[in-house]
């Protein structure tokens, strides 16, 4: 091998494998400025590697797309992402920030709590599953003083611990209503289990037709049996409430800083590490229009595993929702890293 030619980086759950920048299909098409404040965010916190590059980046403004592209292209490396076998055919998910109404104190609607963190979370491993925090007087008890709000659908306290953070619009008991984030502060330990999944072992819907949409159809169809659904999934996300000062500003993700709009994705970090720049290849959900473009990846998620796995961060406005609940794509990715 020639003096100066990357060599594959073997990663714990992937391989990468060294190709020339016209290996990434529409490189040249992406709108790369629009992926530069990501980049920064990720700066805040360099992974193993990045310190001196991301020195520099903070000190630089390419301004324009062309510029981006060729200050991305003199310092980093492209590195097609396979798993460990060679695979490089993976799936991306998508997930986004939902926007809830709440209430301070629970009336005839609004009933169904979101909880923080209880006092003996660490004294139990695991600990009480979703049935038992419902079901045993034990359990209740360990939850009760520590609900934040109350919300009137289960689906939508679902909605926030699947997403692991989200907006409330909250009414308190002044009337007063302000808008507030819960942001993910632990969970009981077990695993999530998919409620699409357990519909689909149920015979209630075909595995093409599992959106998150359709599971609130069938929900609104089937209102008894709502509880049986939610007990499939044993995990319990708590979370912690958080002021709201600049409604711009993302979600801090596992990485630990504010996840982009459509710039930022959830990845297994045995796969790639947090703060790596993401090319993706790949098809948007409501319109099959290729997407690709340059991402960030800040943030994982208990379904997040495997080498060419990522979760797409659609933010909080317009059809986030839509477009998060939809997303099951065929992926490819690849990463880039600093030249040596």
């Amino acid at each position: 091998m020639a003096p100066g030619t990357p060599t594959p980086i073997l990663r714990e759950r992937s391989r990468w494998v060294p190709v020339a920048w016209d290996a990434l299909p529409g490189w040249d098409a992406d709108a790369l400025a629009d992926a530069w404040p990501a980049l920064l965010r990720g700066c805040e916190r360099p992974p193993p590697g990045w310190a001196a590059l991301c020195a520099t980046a903070l000190l630089t403004e390419p301004g324009d797309d062309a510029a981006t592209r060729e200050w991305l292209m003199r310092h980093l490396q492209p590195y097609r992402v396979e798993s460990r076998d060679g695979r490089a055919d993976g799936l991306i998910t998508g997930y986004y920030e939902p926007l809830i109404d709440a209430r301070r104190v629970p009336d005839a609607v609004f009933r169904t709590p979101l909880h923080a963190p209880p006092d003996d979370l660490g004294t139990r491993r695991p600990y009480w599953t979703r049935q038992q925090l419902d079901t045993l007087p034990a359990a209740r008890a360990a939850l009760r003083g520590r609900e934040i709000a109350w919300v009137a659908d289960p689906l939508d306290a679902l909605v926030l611990q699947i997403q692991g953070s989200g907006r409330l619009r909250l009414t308190e008991p002044d009337a007063r209503v302000r808008t507030v984030r819960v942001a993910y502060a632990g969970h009981n330990d077990h695993p999530y289990r998919s409620v699409g999944r357990w519909l689909i072992e149920q015979g209630q819907l075909a595995a093409e037709q599992a959106s998150w949409p359709a599971i609130k159809a069938w929900a609104r169809r089937h209102p008894g049996r709502v509880q049986e659904m939610l007990w499939a999934n044993p995990r319990v996300v708590f979370f912690r409430e958080e002021a709201l000062p600049d409604p711009g500003v993302g979600p801090r993700g596992a990485m630990g800083v504010p996840l982009t709009p459509q710039r930022s994705i959830a990845v297994d970090p045995k796969s790639i590490p947090y703060g790596t720049p993401v090319w993706l290849d790949t098809t948007a959900p409501l319109s099959a229009a290729p997407l690709r473009r340059l991402v960030m990846a800040q943030d994982t998620g208990s379904a997040i595993v495997g080498a060419v796995r990522a979760d797409y961060f659609w933010g909080w406005d317009g059809d986030a929702e839509a477009q998060a609940g939809r997303m099951k794509q065929p992926l490819r990715m690849w990463v880039l890293w600093p030249r040596e």
